[in-house]
């Protein structure tokens, strides 16, 4: 690459202007050029350094102003730059109009006059080629508000018959390329964040790069705060809006022009040397000025007939490839393979201020100016036929005139007169003032604020004088704004917004675009269209109760389709339930839903750039997050479920579930052992209930699970990295699923041979560990009530006790039914531990039983309330059941001591025999009850077997292979 860095104090320009041009130059300027030699002289004690900026700088401008193809530089949302163009768009008439913006979002301009400003224009890609994989989604904005130049100058060229626009600044892909992130500096570097709580608007824009279209700034931090601390601001903003918005307000064509040349070579030439963003800066230069070159060799158009709209930064460029006849080639690098989707998204002011680093409210205050400076100058800007709020064009648009420009001799100093005539000093309108003063009251008042008149006056009495001591005769917003702060705000900010914020909203407000129906993206439409039947103003902004009655109305079951894939795709916000759920197996029939579609109508237009339909969208981040690098057998079986409730049918399903399959063998931890049996729990009771058969990939991810965990079962006890709770959890899927995973071929011995094995040394997994035992049959019920009885004995084991309690209550995921002796042992804890072993541990407990309360909580309570006296009179003389002593003579129990049944469930039945003799009668039963004091009798149940020999006979050939 050809060409230099920013040249430093005591350096000449690297690229020199054509002679012809210079000594031109040196009679236009010459006058400039002797006083501002005179002042490095006289600041300077002799000329040096100083004189070769301030000269450089006269170079620049008249380099600028005597190039054949008009240059016309803006400042980025400056009311005075779009005034400044929609004057000269009147008089130049252009039949070509080169704008700084990504070359690859020309086809989107159109589709502005479907919108209502502030919009951006967005290139989105989600899938990169080229880049590093942690970069994706890409994203590329580029903001446009109605009082830009950039604006005028689109609205101009689309409306005007004849007329070419051409975007000449390096595309989207080429960004990254040549920025990486890195390169070039982000907002957040650019300005210190403002104080306060930003507004849920300035995120509009999301994570994107900006494209910043007439960025002018200093990039020398002490030229900065030495210019706003003479020009007594607090901000940048505020120092542009002072000195150079509001007196270029009123300058002609040829001062604005060549005070923004001047304006961008100081900020160019006193730059530090920050070489990467000086490559992009001047490579985006050289980028700009070859596309323009080989438009106009290949359109014929002549330099004299167009218009290159570029930032005032860029305009003052010393690149030898500056202008129609600058040389030194310039080789524009291939786009890299990443596919990029390109589409209008909504913007705000606020959005606009974090995503540039602007002020906040300075947005809405260029937005008032704007509107100030065409009532008091009365030109007629452009706007787009058909735009949101515009008015219907009269005539038919003629075709732009041939207006021949001035030759370039023709241009004229009108720097020295600009620099030398004292500032105009603007009444005070106090009618303005005082108007702003009781709208900011009365805003404060209904924001909470104990305003009152005599807030009012002080407002107006503190901005004079806050003008005054800033030597200006008018207050400026921002200075109404600080007095407002100063006599208003308080200690506490009693609502949402603060002073300041009212200011903002008051002066203009934080104007949201909205991008039209006819500009939305396929998805979104559709969307729209499928949501139709609701009957609400979807685009429309802020919250809207949504009722569906699919009783009534059954063709509202396709809204509420649409409603939960949305709230699965989308932010929190933008579609939530109010009445109703989908799970598996279950349909509401009614349902109430907030809907904030038009607050999010960003995320749903980048849904767009992800498929034509929200089915296509969600299947295809359903099989990213289970293929991804990443991916968890429990990430998996989510997809499953969320592929079933959500898009129906068996296809996506089933291969998600071979996929879960995949995960799980290769799998070395028990890490999302708790969520894989929650979803295999509702997976398989929902195929259980709608299905006739189970798909294969379950029975295959049974067997595989019940070997897999089995395998791991053993370490995991004595893991240091696995918690109880996935222990509890691999114990419950492998109890659980023991029956059907037996049934399909598996062997219980291998089960029993991993708890066998298991070691545990900690209290809480050696109490899972007894529960298994208890499961299996290796350790009965009496025995693990005498060995919890022996821990309560045990002094050295007591203060450990609590944590064998907690492992118990963890083994009711796998075991539920050792409730009641869960209750048994917690009872007895409460009974007989001291206070100091006991209250510690308390939390723990509730922690736990509130982590598992869908679960575990329930199983305690039913058991508590069946054991546990209903009454509080009661519980005085109440004895827990398991310290009683069977009674000899108790009712029933000769009964069913002869029936052969010691359990005290059956006593209903002996109690009540009706029922028995009716199921006895049913199946051919001729018994009879045997009297209490008859003594056992033999059972006599076997008699079936002889009257039915047919079943037995049957299950000796199964058993016996014959």
């Amino acid at each position: 690459m050809t060409g230099s860095p920013t040249n430093g104090p005591g350096r000449t320009p690297s690229t020199k202007a054509p002679a012809s041009a210079n000594s031109s130059g040196q009679a236009s300027f010459a006058a400039l050029r002797e006083q501002l030699h005179e002042a490095a002289t006289s600041f300077a004690d002799g000329p040096g350094a100083l004189e070769g900026i301030l000269l450089g700088m006269v170079d620049d401008v008249d380099r600028a102003v005597r190039e054949p193809l008009e240059i016309f530089p803006v400042c980025h949302h400056s009311p005075a730059s779009a005034l400044a163009m929609a004057r000269r768009l009147r008089e130049k008439q252009p039949k070509v109009v080169y704008l700084e913006l990504c070359e690859d979002m020309a086809p989107l301009l159109d589709e502005l006059r479907n919108c209502r400003l502030p919009v951006a224009v967005q290139a989105f890609a989600s899938d990169v080629d080229g880049f590093p994989a942690e970069w994706a989604p890409l994203s590329v904005v580029a903001p446009i508000t109605e009082a830009s130049a950039e604006y005028q100058a689109i609205a101009y060229a689309l409306d005007t018959p004849g007329v070419e626009l051409v975007l000449v600044d390096r595309s989207s892909d080429h960004v990254f390329q040549w920025d990486s992130r890195h390169g070039e500096r982000t907002p957040q570097e650019q300005s210190p964040p403002a104080d306060g709580v930003p507004e849920p608007e300035a995120a509009l824009h999301g994570e994107a790069v900006g494209v910043e279209i007439g960025d002018l700034r200093p990039r020398f931090a002490e030229l900065e705060e030495h210019l706003l601390r003479h020009g007594k601001v607090r901000h940048w903003s505020e120092w542009w809006h002072q000195y150079v918005e509001v007196p270029l307000g009123d300058s002609d064509h040829d001062a604005y022009r060549q005070v923004m040349f001047l304006v961008g070579s100081l900020f160019r030439r006193l730059a530090p040397g920050d070489g990467d963003r000086v490559r992009v800066d001047e490579d985006r230069e050289r980028y700009m000025w070859t596309r323009i070159r080989e438009h106009l060799a290949a359109g014929g158009a002549a330099p004299e007939d167009c218009l290159y709209v570029c930032g005032a930064f860029h305009a003052a460029s010393r690149v030898e490839e500056f202008g129609v006849a600058g040389s030194g080639p310039f080789t524009i690098s291939p786009r890299s393979a990443t596919t990029w989707q390109h589409g209008l998204i909504p913007s705000s002011h606020a959005a606009i201020e974090a995503q540039f680093g602007l002020a906040p409210g300075s947005v809405s205050i260029a937005a008032t100016q704007w509107a100030k400076n065409l009532k008091r100058t009365r030109v007629q800007p452009y706007r787009l036929a058909g735009q949101d709020g515009g008015k219907k064009p009269r005539a038919t648009k003629k075709a732009a005139p041939s207006v021949a420009a001035p030759p370039p001799e023709a241009a004229e100093d009108r720097l020295s007169g600009f620099l030398r005539r004292p500032p105009v000093l603007d009444t005070l309108d106090e009618a303005e003032l005082l108007g702003w003063s009781v709208d900011i009251v009365r805003a404060a008042r209904g924001s909470g604020y104990l305003a009152s008149t005599a807030d009012a006056i002080a407002v107006f009495e503190t901005s004079i004088l806050l003008a005054g001591m800033r030597d200006r005769a008018k207050p400026t917003p921002y200075d109404f704004q600080d007095a407002a702060i100063t006599c208003i705000e308080k200690d506490a900010v009693p609502g949402r917004r603060d002073v300041r914020r009212l200011v903002e909203i008051m002066m203009g407000g934080d104007r949201i675009g909205r991008v039209g129906y006819d500009a939305l993206p396929p998805l979104a439409r559709d969307v729209h269209d499928r949501l139709a039947p609701l009957e609400l103003k979807l685009q429309q902004r802020g919250v809207q109760r949504a009722l569906l009655d699919m009783n009534s109305r059954p063709e509202l079951g396709a809204c509420s389709d649409v409603l939960w894939m949305l709230r699965r795709l989308m932010p929190h916000g933008a579609a939530r339930p109010i009445m109703g759920e989908r799970k598996l197996g279950e349909r509401s029939i009614q349902e109430s839903w907030d809907l904030a579609l038009g607050t999010h109508q960003r995320a749903l237009i980048e849904l767009g750039y992800e498929g034509v339909s929200i089915e296509q969208v969600l299947e295809q981040r359903l099989r990213r997050d289970a293929y991804g690098p990443r991916a968890t057998t429990a990430g998996v079986l989510a997809a499953v479920e969320d592929a079933t409730l959500y898009l129906g049918g068996r296809r996506l399903a089933d291969e998600l579930g071979a996929r879960a399959l995949e995960v799980l063998a290769a799998e070395r931890t028990v890490d999302g052992a708790p969520e894989v049996l929650r979803r295999v729990r509702g997976l398989l009771a929902y195929y259980r209930t709608a299905e006739p058969v189970l798909p294969p990939w379950v029975e295959s991810f049974v067997k595989a699970g019940y070997a897999h965990y089995c395998t791991l079962l053993p370490t995991a006890f004595t893991d240091e990295d696995a918690t109880v709770g996935q222990v509890a959890a691999m114990l419950g899927f492998l109890f659980s699923m023991e029956s059907l995973a037996l049934s399909l071929g598996c062997d219980r011995a291998q089960l029993e041979l991993a708890v066998a094995q298991s070691r545990p040394t900690d209290p809480e997994r050696t109490a899972l560990l007894w529960a298994a035992q208890v499961q299996l049959g290796a350790l009965s019920r009496a025995e693990l009530r005498e060995r919890c009885g022996e821990l309560l004995a045990n002094p050295m084991v007591v203060p450990a006790y609590p944590r064998y309690l907690s492992g118990f209550v963890h083994a009711l995921v796998p075991v539920p039914g050792l409730a009641d002796v869960v209750v048994e042992a917690v009872s007895n804890a409460f009974g007989r531990l001291p206070d100091p072993v006991l209250l510690p541990w308390l939390p723990s407990l509730i922690t736990t039983l509130r982590a598992g309360a869908a679960d575990l909580a329930p199983l305690l309570i039913r058991e508590a309330g069946r054991v546990f006296p209903a009454r509080l009179a009661a519980l005085d003389a109440w004895v827990p059941p398991w310290r009683e002593a069977p009674e000899e003579g108790a009712p029933g129990g000769d009964r069913m001591r002869a029936a052969g049944g010691g359990g005290r469930g059956a006593a209903l039945l002996f109690a009540h025999p009706g029922t028995l003799d009716a199921v006895a009668e049913l199946l051919g039963c001729d018994g009879a009850w045997a009297a209490a004091d008859e003594g056992p009798v033999d059972p006599a149940g076997a008699v079936l077997t002889a009257r039915h020999p047919d079943t037995a006979i049957a299950w000796e050939s199964l058993l016996t292979g014959s």
